[in-house]
């Protein structure tokens, strides 16, 4: 399905308050895991709560560890799980005082055995919390806990957004094993999807990021189509945008990778440098995100000899990060599959130009190879080192990919744009819950 075929909701720059007589609504926006450094979902919900905000909403968003950093106006309700994979000690096992109810004591036994109890016990939590609160909210609005504890009713309708079926990464994840242990590891770890898969058939309103996930939501999770609405998030375009004072790094390469799993590619990306800079020695990587101790990227990184060319950077601000990108010649998304691909967007939003790979939404988001991008097989590190080479050595090319990008962007992916088709399905949704009344 094409971008331009996808109905998203009304252009930005349509309303900027709660409009035609419509009253302003009360959104309980809920988040298992918030911290916008932890990957797309906290980003999704720190920008769309602003910008609902902005159109006169009152927001409240509800969520577990990391907690969601949040703009001026819109509150934050901790909803605190067991916390058991922070750093420094993931993996923990809880004091005997930290017990609060028997929630704990599954949150626990499912990690004792492998399993990832997150989705569920938050579920369970913010069911608890929701009805105890009965009539706070005109909708609710769930961030892909899809636990069953958001079945049933909550007191106010239910939005679900599932940014792409999490069972793609169990599959990606299964066909990079290489043992049966690591292969029963995966299947344990994954385990949350089986519940997720049955949540998401009974939710009555499902919201998405991109036609990719559409077509993955109906084949992979088996919801019908007709429940599930398509509307694209974007950049800040105001942040994320062309600053000329800022000096571009020659050969500098940024990309953005929340953590070392086959999913973002980011090994691919590595050794594509190790090719490139055979013919261009000043190309250098620079990874938004944690460096990882072990794996197979740090594995690369050593094989290759690329330890001084590849620098990791994580938990400076959003200006520092701006900046970032800003002075990279190339910004590149190695990814095999993505839902969206918010890095795309807003390195687009900047003017730099972009190299990106065909996995998943990632063509709807980046546009047509050579007018916008250049896109890559997923994948093809041969390809990859190609297209970043051609970029590195024609300036003429960045200037126009990067300008054409930017435009993109403006023209479709914005976060004001995304919260007006928003409210859209939240009111289809209250009304339909009306008339079933």
């Amino acid at each position: 399905m094409t971008a331009e075929a996808i109905e998203t909701g009304p252009f930005e720059g349509d309303s900027t308050s709660a409009t035609d007589g419509d009253r302003p609504l009360r959104i309980a926006l809920l988040t298992y895991k918030g911290n916008p450094f932890c990957g797309g979902q906290g980003v999704y919900v720190r920008h769309l709560g602003r910008e609902l905000a902005r159109l006169g909403h009152s927001v409240e968003v509800i969520g577990a560890q990391p907690y969601a950093v949040l703009d001026e106006g819109v509150p934050l309700t901790e909803l605190p799980s067991l916390d058991l994979y922070r750093q420094p000690d993931p993996f923990r096992t809880p004091g005997r005082g930290e017990y609060r109810d028997w929630i704990d004591l599954a949150e626990v036994a499912t990690m004792w055995t492998g399993g990832f109890p997150e989705p569920l016990t938050f579920s369970l939590r913010a069911r608890r919390h929701l009805r105890a609160r009965r009539g706070d909210f005109d909708v609710v609005h769930d961030n892909q806990t899809l636990g069953y504890g958001l079945l049933g009713d909550l007191g106010a309708p239910l939005v679900t957004t599932i940014h792409h079926p999490i069972t793609v990464d169990r599959r990606l994840d299964l066909d990079a094993a290489e043992s049966t242990r690591r292969r029963l590891s995966v299947r344990r770890w994954y385990g949350f999807t089986r519940m997720q898969k049955r949540v998401a058939r009974r939710l009555p309103s499902v919201l998405t990021v991109s036609g990719s996930s559409q077509q993955e939501i109906v084949e992979h999770l088996g919801v019908r189509r007709d429940r599930v609405r398509v509307v694209h998030i974007g950049a800040d375009t105001d942040l994320w945008s062309p600053d000329p004072s800022v000096a571009e790094v020659p050969g500098r390469i940024v990309t953005t990778s929340s953590a070392d799993v086959p999913l973002k590619g980011l090994v691919h990306l590595v050794e594509a440098l190790a090719k490139l800079r055979t013919e261009n020695p000043a190309a250098h990587l620079v990874v938004v995100g944690k460096r990882a101790e072990d794996g197979p990227v740090a594995q690369a990184i050593e094989r290759y000899g690329l330890q001084e060319a590849v620098e990791f950077v994580k938990g400076i601000s959003d200006a520092e990060l701006v900046d970032l990108v800003r002075s990279a010649q190339v910004s590149c998304v190695p990814s095999l599959y993505e839902g969206f691909s918010l890095p795309a967007a807003e390195a687009m939003a900047t003017g730099t130009p972009l190299v990106a790979t065909t996995g998943g939404a990632i063509p709807e988001v980046t546009g047509p190879d050579g007018e916008t991008c250049l896109a890559v097989p997923p994948g093809d590190a041969g390809a990859l080192a190609a297209a970043l080479g051609r970029l590195l050595g024609d300036g003429e090319l960045r200037a126009r990919l990067g300008e054409a990008g930017r435009a993109r962007v403006l023209a479709n992916f914005t976060w004001a744009r995304a919260a007006v088709g928003t409210v859209e399905l939240y009111r289809q949704s209250i009304a339909a819950r009306g008339a079933r009344r």
